[in-house]
Protein backbone atom coordinates (compact mmCIF):
# COMPACT_ATOMS: atom_id res chain seq x y z
CA UNK A 1 0.00 0.00 0.00
CA UNK A 2 1.61 3.20 -1.11
CA UNK A 3 0.79 6.30 0.84
CA UNK A 4 2.35 9.61 -0.09
CA UNK A 5 4.72 10.84 2.64
CA UNK A 6 3.48 14.40 2.13
CA UNK A 7 0.16 15.54 3.49
CA UNK A 8 -2.04 18.09 1.82
CA UNK A 9 -3.06 20.92 4.08
CA UNK A 10 -6.72 20.52 4.97
CA UNK A 11 -9.18 23.32 4.43
CA UNK A 12 -11.00 24.76 7.40
CA UNK A 13 -14.14 22.90 6.37
CA UNK A 14 -12.34 19.53 6.30
CA UNK A 15 -10.64 20.19 9.65
CA UNK A 16 -14.03 20.01 11.36
CA UNK A 17 -14.85 16.57 9.93
CA UNK A 18 -14.37 13.33 11.83
CA UNK A 19 -11.60 11.57 9.96
CA UNK A 20 -10.82 7.87 10.17
CA UNK A 21 -7.11 7.98 9.36
CA UNK A 22 -5.12 5.06 8.01
CA UNK A 23 -3.73 3.04 10.90
CA UNK A 24 -1.14 0.44 9.92
CA UNK A 25 1.17 0.36 12.95
CA UNK A 26 -0.86 -2.23 14.83
CA UNK A 27 -3.79 -4.51 14.10
CA UNK A 28 -6.91 -4.69 16.25
CA UNK A 29 -6.58 -7.05 19.22
CA UNK A 30 -7.16 -10.79 18.86
CA UNK A 31 -7.84 -10.86 15.12
CA UNK A 32 -7.26 -13.81 12.85
CA UNK A 33 -6.05 -13.27 9.31
CA UNK A 34 -6.12 -15.66 6.34
CA UNK A 35 -3.77 -15.72 3.40
CA UNK A 36 -4.78 -17.45 0.18
CA UNK A 37 -1.67 -18.00 -1.90
CA UNK A 38 -1.10 -19.39 -5.37
CA UNK A 39 1.55 -22.10 -5.57
CA UNK A 40 2.13 -21.28 -9.23
CA UNK A 41 5.33 -19.20 -9.46
CA UNK A 42 6.12 -20.37 -5.94
CA UNK A 43 9.59 -18.80 -5.92
CA UNK A 44 7.82 -15.44 -6.09
CA UNK A 45 4.67 -16.16 -4.07
CA UNK A 46 6.67 -17.65 -1.21
CA UNK A 47 8.47 -14.34 -0.83
CA UNK A 48 5.13 -12.50 -0.87
CA UNK A 49 3.84 -14.72 1.94
CA UNK A 50 7.01 -14.19 3.97
CA UNK A 51 6.65 -10.42 3.62
CA UNK A 52 2.96 -10.46 4.53
CA UNK A 53 3.38 -12.67 7.60
CA UNK A 54 6.38 -10.70 8.84
CA UNK A 55 4.46 -7.41 8.50
CA UNK A 56 1.40 -8.87 10.25
CA UNK A 57 3.65 -10.12 13.07
CA UNK A 58 5.15 -6.63 13.51
CA UNK A 59 1.60 -5.24 13.71
CA UNK A 60 0.75 -7.67 16.53
CA UNK A 61 -0.89 -10.55 14.65
CA UNK A 62 1.01 -13.59 15.88
CA UNK A 63 1.73 -16.44 13.47
CA UNK A 64 -0.68 -18.72 15.36
CA UNK A 65 -3.48 -16.30 14.33
CA UNK A 66 -2.62 -16.53 10.64
CA UNK A 67 -3.86 -19.34 8.39
CA UNK A 68 -2.41 -19.95 4.95
CA UNK A 69 -4.52 -21.66 2.28
CA UNK A 70 -2.50 -22.82 -0.72
CA UNK A 71 -4.22 -22.96 -4.11
CA UNK A 72 -2.88 -24.30 -7.43
CA UNK A 73 -2.92 -21.01 -9.35
CA UNK A 74 -4.11 -17.42 -9.27
CA UNK A 75 -7.47 -18.30 -10.85
CA UNK A 76 -8.42 -20.23 -7.70
CA UNK A 77 -7.75 -17.31 -5.34
CA UNK A 78 -11.30 -15.83 -5.37
CA UNK A 79 -12.98 -19.15 -4.54
CA UNK A 80 -10.62 -19.87 -1.65
CA UNK A 81 -10.98 -16.27 -0.45
CA UNK A 82 -14.75 -16.67 -0.51
CA UNK A 83 -14.61 -19.82 1.63
CA UNK A 84 -12.25 -18.15 4.09
CA UNK A 85 -14.33 -14.96 4.32
CA UNK A 86 -17.60 -16.89 4.57
CA UNK A 87 -16.26 -18.90 7.54
CA UNK A 88 -16.55 -15.80 9.74
CA UNK A 89 -13.24 -16.63 11.45
CA UNK A 90 -11.07 -13.99 9.80
CA UNK A 91 -10.93 -10.21 10.07
CA UNK A 92 -9.18 -10.05 6.68
CA UNK A 93 -8.17 -12.29 3.79
CA UNK A 94 -5.05 -11.58 1.73
CA UNK A 95 -4.88 -13.01 -1.79
CA UNK A 96 -1.30 -13.43 -3.00
CA UNK A 97 -0.13 -14.64 -6.37
CA UNK A 98 1.99 -13.88 -9.40
CA UNK A 99 0.92 -13.96 -13.03
CA UNK A 100 3.76 -13.41 -15.48
CA UNK A 101 2.99 -12.67 -19.11
CA UNK A 102 3.72 -15.45 -21.56
CA UNK A 103 3.40 -15.71 -25.32
CA UNK A 104 -0.40 -15.35 -25.36
CA UNK A 105 -3.00 -13.10 -23.71
CA UNK A 106 -3.89 -15.80 -21.18
CA UNK A 107 -2.45 -13.66 -18.37
CA UNK A 108 -4.89 -10.83 -19.09
CA UNK A 109 -7.90 -13.12 -18.70
CA UNK A 110 -6.57 -14.58 -15.45
CA UNK A 111 -5.72 -11.14 -14.03
CA UNK A 112 -9.15 -9.72 -14.85
CA UNK A 113 -10.99 -12.72 -13.42
CA UNK A 114 -8.97 -12.65 -10.21
CA UNK A 115 -9.33 -8.89 -9.72
CA UNK A 116 -13.10 -9.02 -10.25
CA UNK A 117 -13.46 -12.10 -8.07
CA UNK A 118 -11.45 -10.74 -5.16
CA UNK A 119 -13.36 -7.46 -5.18
CA UNK A 120 -16.70 -9.30 -5.31
CA UNK A 121 -15.80 -11.56 -2.37
CA UNK A 122 -14.98 -8.61 -0.13
CA UNK A 123 -18.28 -6.87 -0.83
CA UNK A 124 -20.28 -10.08 -0.59
CA UNK A 125 -18.95 -11.06 2.83
CA UNK A 126 -18.18 -7.65 4.35
CA UNK A 127 -14.61 -8.69 5.08
CA UNK A 128 -11.51 -6.94 3.73
CA UNK A 129 -10.23 -9.15 0.92
CA UNK A 130 -6.96 -7.76 -0.38
CA UNK A 131 -5.59 -8.00 -3.91
CA UNK A 132 -1.94 -9.02 -3.72
CA UNK A 133 -1.61 -10.42 -7.22
CA UNK A 134 1.49 -9.42 -9.14
CA UNK A 135 0.65 -8.86 -12.81
CA UNK A 136 4.04 -8.63 -14.45
CA UNK A 137 5.48 -8.65 -17.92
CA UNK A 138 8.66 -10.50 -16.88
CA UNK A 139 10.14 -12.71 -14.19
CA UNK A 140 12.53 -9.92 -13.20
CA UNK A 141 9.60 -7.52 -12.63
CA UNK A 142 8.00 -10.10 -10.35
CA UNK A 143 11.24 -10.62 -8.43
CA UNK A 144 11.61 -6.86 -7.98
CA UNK A 145 8.13 -6.72 -6.41
CA UNK A 146 8.62 -9.75 -4.17
CA UNK A 147 11.33 -8.34 -1.93
CA UNK A 148 13.54 -6.81 -4.60
CA UNK A 149 14.30 -3.20 -5.41
CA UNK A 150 10.60 -2.26 -5.75
CA UNK A 151 9.68 -3.65 -2.32
CA UNK A 152 7.45 -6.52 -1.31
CA UNK A 153 3.82 -6.42 -2.39
CA UNK A 154 3.01 -9.02 0.27
CA UNK A 155 4.03 -6.47 2.90
CA UNK A 156 1.96 -3.78 1.18
CA UNK A 157 -1.02 -6.12 1.06
CA UNK A 158 -0.64 -6.79 4.80
CA UNK A 159 -0.50 -3.02 5.45
CA UNK A 160 -3.75 -2.58 3.53
CA UNK A 161 -5.33 -5.41 5.52
CA UNK A 162 -4.26 -3.83 8.81
CA UNK A 163 -5.62 -0.45 7.71
CA UNK A 164 -8.96 -1.94 6.67
CA UNK A 165 -9.33 -4.05 9.83
CA UNK A 166 -8.69 -0.91 11.90
CA UNK A 167 -11.11 1.15 9.82
CA UNK A 168 -13.91 -1.39 10.09
CA UNK A 169 -13.21 -1.78 13.81
CA UNK A 170 -13.37 2.00 14.21
CA UNK A 171 -16.54 2.38 12.13
CA UNK A 172 -18.42 -0.25 14.13
CA UNK A 173 -17.69 1.31 17.53
CA UNK A 174 -20.61 3.13 19.04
Amino acid sequence: MRVSPQSVEQSEAVTGCKTHSLQTASAPDNVYVAIAVSKYNEAITGRLVNGAVERLNVAGVSSDRIEIAEVPGAFELPLSASALAKSGRFAAVLCLGAVIRGETTHDQHINTAVANGVERVGRQHGVPVLFGLLTCETQSQAEARAGGNVGNKGEECADAAIAMMNLLDDLTKK
